[in-house]
């Protein structure tokens, strides 16, 4: 069902000109199939869970700057999402995961790699798990943020309470692999939605919710 998204006015350092990457990899398809409820078989997952197993080491270290933290800093600021239980979807390494608790208290993390997990740079709680079947129970969950992760429309209905709210970060914007614009992502998820978003630094961020 469509949705509506207000654009609102742009965050710090807004990055123009962004290099060709993520709109000729490969995850692109998986990320599109994902949020149209497709595609996300068990050897999908498997293949998915062995990628991200193999960049583990160097995960920090190769996919952090200034400019993509701006995103998830201003969307932390602005979109007003926030409550008492509050869950990062993709947290793999926890680049993002200090600035989630310092902004909104206590987070628990899921990714589907177990090797980022061990490469946590946080204290905060962990767990492995496929996305697309959380260990949540219904309308147990207050916000969701997801950075860079895939959209499962049919388990963010599920677990999120009805007033409950996502946020949604492209740290790299339409050039980040795994990419839905805020449109898209309203427009996937279950029944009616709308979305706050702006851009940040290099990317962008979308604070959605039920209309």
């Amino acid at each position: 069902m469509a949705g509506t998204v207000t654009w609102l006015a742009d965050g710090p350092s807004v990055v123009e000109d962004l290099e060709v990457f993520g709109s000729v990899s490969p995850i692109r398809a998986v990320t599109e199939a994902a949020a149209a409820g497709e595609g996300w078989t068990e050897q999908r997952r498997d293949e998915i869970q062995q990628l991200f197993d193999s960049m583990a080491p160097g995960w920090t270290g190769g996919h952090s700057s200034a400019a993509q933290e701006l995103p998830l800093t201003d969307g932390l600021a602005r979109g007003g999402v926030g409550g008492d239980r509050i869950v990062e979807l993709g947290a793999g390494t926890g680049l993002g995961t200090s600035e989630i608790v310092d902004r909104l208290g206590p987070v628990v993390g899921v990714d589907l790699s177990l090797a980022m997990l061990q490469h946590q740079r946080t204290a905060e709680p962990m767990v492995q798990a496929d996305a697309s079947i959380l260990p949540f129970g219904d309308s147990s969950i207050d916000a969701l943020v997801l950075v860079n992760m895939l959209l499962f429309p049919a388990e963010v209905d599920r677990v999120l309470r009805e007033d409950g709210s996502l946020l949604w970060v492209n740290t790299i914007g339409s050039e980040t692999p795994i990419y839905l614009s805020p449109e898209a992502v309203v427009d996937a998820l279950l029944g009616a939605w709308q979305a706050t978003a702006a851009r940040a630094g290099s990317g962008f961020w979308a604070a959605v919710r039920r209309a």
